[in-house]
């Protein structure tokens, strides 16, 4: 039976010899074969290359040859057994996806990325290098193979590497570049700005510094130190070219990327400041000219004077992971962040920085297909647990994925008992007594606790309340049973939102329907009001017009000459054809005026400034002539027959 060291390094093989990354199926299938290497590796393969063999009789499904040379098999483990007959979990092919490999190959001052799968060549990688290098293959020795020199030829996957590696190129045939060339790219870098995008790991925040070719590497940590409140020998940076081994070198010759380049910064734990410290202590002239400016900053990592110089060391003493009656939840998440990475390092679960409140607010106050459960983790300094908890569970890298993928996670710490106070009353006013009363009677060495919060509706429902003492299995199992009844409720919310918005939807139709048919009843009430108020004044006018015209009428009528007897003379006597057929007769004195004619008209009903009076014989527009004429002037005498027209 092969031991837990054994096992470790077979598992490691087997990775890389089949390039299956996921170790809960490399477990499964080593175990089938009884941790035998060879046999579990020959299970694997042939399902890979079309050849399925089977214990069932003779049975066998052909495919593609499977070629030895180009899969050759490892060497047996110590433990191993001899059996070689693959034990086949099922008797279906499985089609295993292509194997993505990470290369970083040096050359001189640059470093240049390549990702292939592992059914490209050699070779393949060389042409990549042509293009980013300008350097041709023929001139090109590529080296940093664990297994020697290889042909351009060799398929990757015959290598068996690892996920990542790293190579770097020689070129013995090409001269060094020229001095002359490279001070003038100096001084042309030295003029130029570089752009550094700084990523601070506790908080998750980047910043975007600008800074001339010509400062240095020391002035780029002091600048992050102003604004992080990292001292410069506390600072832990990740992104700087391996050219970059001197903080006094300046930025131009120190290999980093133009315009912009990224790095990494974060605050460096107590173990490793201590390490840095006794390296320094033995290589004077490596340290940093910021030692000793920020010398004083060492006793907050709980590293003394004597430890910095390598001098007999005392107990390291940690800092709290949260201040004690802090005022804000946010300051106070910020620093539990910075403390938890400095002791577990960075892979851990990215933890809500504010308040609870506003973690709700993140997790449920949202569109339902939007919302997450809420994962609140208790911090206990003084249990015995913690240290495991966190290291080994909480850290887990697949912990991790789930939470960040799944939950809005934060975190508080009970070690003082004030934080405690205040937490319980959160507690309570947040989940009720009972939850509260649970956590309140939880003894020291119970804790750390994880509970996980769901939303429903109107309250708050805590589905888990999970104990430090347990495995990365076991958590898995019931954040992963937390998540189906998290998702049943969901779908349930997603539905019924679905529903009350499409009803929403329909309301908002109706009611903007209904609007727009009251504007339309409105505009249509208004217009039938104008309507009506124009008819009336209209009719007012008209009304006037015909009382005014009745009134000019019968002042005419009055003012109008007796009529003159037949026997007088000399007498005009005129016929008036009106426009209805009806005559007008009436004697007039052949002296009177043709006014008086016109006001006879009038009388009867036509103003003479509507209607024209007209001659027959000949045709004479009566009322364009003199009115002050007598009717014997105008040879309207002794009788004429006119008629009356209206004006157009």
């Amino acid at each position: 039976m092969a031991s837990n060291m054994d096992r470790e390094m077979i598992l490691a093989d087997f990775q890389a010899c089949t390039g299956i990354e996921n170790i809960d199926e490399a477990i499964t299938l080593l175990e089938q074969n009884n941790w035998d290497l060879v046999a579990a590796i020959n299970g694997v393969i042939p399902q890979e290359n079309g050849i399925l063999q089977s214990d069932y009789g003779s049975e066998t499904i052909s495919g593609p040859a499977f070629d030895p040379a180009s899969h050759p098999a490892p060497a047996p483990a110590p433990s191993s057994s001899s059996a070689f007959r693959p034990v086949m979990p099922s008797r279906q092919i499985v089609e295993r996806q292509p194997r993505m490999l990470d290369f970083r190959v040096e050359y001189r001052d640059r470093n240049v990325d390549v990702v292939l799968e592992d059914s490209c060549t050699v070779g393949e990688i060389k042409q990549i290098l042509e293009n980013e290098l300008q350097i041709p293959v023929s001139k090109m020795l590529l080296k940093g193979w664990k297994t020697g020199d290889v042909e351009d030829s060799t398929v990757l996957k015959s290598l068996h590497l690892p996920k990542n590696n790293s190579l770097y190129v020689l070129t013995p045939d090409l001269p060094p570049p020229s001095s002359s060339s490279h001070a003038s790219a100096l001084q042309e870098s030295l003029n130029q700005n570089f752009m550094l995008i700084i990523t601070h790991r506790e908080v998750q925040r980047e910043y975007n510094l600008n800074f001339s070719g010509s400062s240095t590497i020391q002035e780029v940590k002091r600048n992050v130190y102003d604004l992080t409140s990292i001292p410069v020998r506390h600072q832990l940076w990740e992104g700087w070219p391996t050219s970059a081994t001197d903080d006094s070198m300046c930025l131009a010759e120190s290999g980093l990327s133009y315009p912009c380049h990224r790095l990494t910064v974060g605050r460096r734990s107590p173990a490793q400041t201590r390490e840095q410290s006794e390296e320094q202590s033995t290589d004077v002239h490596m340290v940093s000219d910021s030692d000793g400016d920020d010398f004083e900053d060492a006793p907050e990592f709980g590293v003394d004077d004597g430890e910095v110089f390598g001098m007999a060391s005392t107990a390291l003493r940690k800092s709290p992971m949260m201040p004690e009656n802090a005022e804000n939840e946010g300051d106070a998440l910020l620093q539990f962040t910075a403390e938890f990475s400095s002791r577990y390092g960075d892979c851990h679960p990215v933890f809500f920085i504010g308040s609870l409140e506003a973690a709700f607010q993140e997790a449920f106050y949202v569109k339902a297909r939007d919302r997450k459960l809420l994962a609140i983790y208790l911090h206990h300094d003084e249990s015995v647990l913690t240290n495991v908890f966190c290291s080994q569970m909480l850290c887990a890298e697949s912990i991790v994925s789930y939470l960040s993928q799944n939950f809005i996670t934060w975190a508080w710490d009970l070690t003082k008992d004030a934080n405690r106070a205040r937490f319980l009353t959160m507690c309570n006013r947040h989940f009720g007594s009972v939850i509260a009363q649970t956590i309140r009677t939880q003894k020291t060495d119970q804790f750390p606790l994880f509970l996980i919060i769901m939303g429903k509706r109107s309250s708050n429902e805590v589905l888990n309340v999970i104990q430090g003492n347990t495995t990365v299995d076991e958590l898995m199992m019931r954040l992963m049973a937390a998540m189906e009844i998290f998702t049943a409720q969901q779908q349930e919310d997603i539905k019924d939102e679905d529903e009350r918005e499409a009803r929403e939807n329909v309301k908002r139709e109706q009611d903007e329907a209904y609007r727009l048919s009251l504007e339309a009843d409105r505009a249509k009430r208004e217009a039938h009001e104008r309507e009506m108020a124009e008819q009336s004044r209209l009719e007012q006018i008209r009304k006037e017009q015909e009382e005014e015209r009745e009134a000019i009428r019968l002042s005419l009528e009055q003012a109008l000459p007796p009529e003159p007897k037949e026997d007088a003379e000399p007498v005009s006597k005129l016929r008036i054809r009106t426009p209805s057929g009806e005559f007008l007769e009436r004697r007039f004195l052949a002296s009177n005026k043709l006014q008086i004619v016109f006001d006879f008209v009038t009388s009867k009903g036509f103003p003479w400034n509507e209607f024209k009076l007209l001659s027959t014989f000949p045709r004479r527009d009566i009322t364009q002539l003199d009115p002050n004429k007598s009717l014997l002037e105008v040879k309207l005498f002794p009788q004429e027959t006119l008629f009356l027209e209206a004006k157009e």
